[in-house]
């Protein structure tokens, strides 16, 4: 059995530091039936990833995750939620506006304050996002939510947003051994300012395995959405060919621990200045011993060499963080669907 530490994003508040995401229950990825999520979910509490990462704008989940949670007790499991307004709305969105948001979350999870609300902005030219976090603000000192986040701000924006007294625990950011753009900037003002990193993409939507070492590189359409996003982010580092230079390090690494390659690509992750947590999307069980396998992986100093050495020769996303995303008319922001509030 392996023991999945927690770790504290305020004195009051710890998480696992694997966190089960939920994007790929919302569409996109095939259906997956709810007693099968369920059962899955299960396993991961039992497990003990006992900290999910859902969203307002992923359809159907909070409402999944509610249905769970009412098989367990409370504060068993920790729910992170997201509050992420239409881009059509930013410019006339109101207080009101943000507080019917979380009510409909606290609604569908079926409790009386949530655990963390992170908040996203698409366009930070359209409205005032400021405005937007300090009434998320006043709806944690109402008692609504517990804890506030963010999701993925750049620096400027997030000390923006920190210097108006918002009080930020967590910073949800893509993050791995393919997207670095948190690193030193991002990182250091987290560190100062006590803020956890919650990464997501470590295993870059799947790719990250062994079944893609050695393959040919894949055609278009890929078979699901996680794939399409991580396929542009590998575009970005070199092509397929820099990916596999990639995989087949991460491989005879992995070979070393005993375990697969994805462990070390989350291991990898983990060990960064100012990481509290590593997000693992996933629809079942499937991968949950890999996942797990991770916490039981130390790189050597030798392992994260070879690492760095690689990472200093290959090209990467260039920018701040989800700088590249938020252009909607580059091939990153082009597959976004900015308008799924409900």
């Amino acid at each position: 059995m392996v023991d999945v530490p927690q770790i504290f994003l305020a004195p009051d508040y710890s998480v696992s530091r694997l966190i089960k995401g939920g994007w790929q229950l919302a569409g996109g990825h095939g259906v997956v039936p709810q007693a099968a999520a369920h059962h899955h979910m299960a396993a991961f509490v039992d497990a003990g990833i006992t900290t999910f990462d859902c969203a307002d704008i992923y359809t159907g989940v909070e409402s999944l995750i509610g249905e769970f949670l009412r098989t367990r007790p409370r504060g068993a499991v920790q729910v992170h939620t997201k509050c992420v307004p239409d881009l059509g709305r930013l410019a006339t969105l109101t207080a009101h506006d943000i507080a019917t948001t979380v009510d409909r979350s606290r609604t569908r999870l079926g409790v009386d304050a949530l655990d963390l609300v992170q908040f996203h902005w698409w366009d930070l030219a359209r409205g005032d996002f400021v405005a937007a976090a300090r009434t998320l603000g006043d709806l944690q000192a109402a008692g609504a939510l517990r804890h506030i986040g963010l999701t993925n701000f750049a620096v400027a924006p997030l000390e923006r947003i920190l210097d108006a007294g918002v009080p930020v625990v967590s910073h949800q950011v893509q993050y791995s051994l393919l997207d670095r753009r948190p690193a030193s900037a991002m990182a250091d003002l987290c560190v100062k300012r006590g803020i956890g990193l919650l990464c997501y993409g470590a295993l870059a939507g799947g790719f990250m395995h062994e079944r893609w070492l050695g393959a040919a590189e894949p055609a278009e359409p890929l078979e699901n959405r996680s794939l399409v996003k991580y396929k542009l982010i590998i575009d970005e580092c070199g092509g397929w060919a820099r990916f596999q230079s990639l995989l087949s390090l991460l491989s005879g690494i992995a070979a070393e621990h005993g375990v697969r390659l994805g462990a070390i690509a989350i291991r990898w992750v983990l060990d960064q200045p100012g990481v509290a947590a590593v997000i693992v999307g996933a629809r079942n069980t499937a991968h949950l011993p890999d996942t797990l396998a991770a916490l039981t992986v130390e790189l050597s100093a030798y392992q994260r060499d070879r690492l760095s050495d690689f990472l200093l020769e290959s090209p990467a996303p260039r920018g701040d963080v989800y700088e590249l995303e938020r252009d909607r008319e580059g091939r990153h922001g082009r597959i976004m669907r900015y308008d799924l509030g409900r």
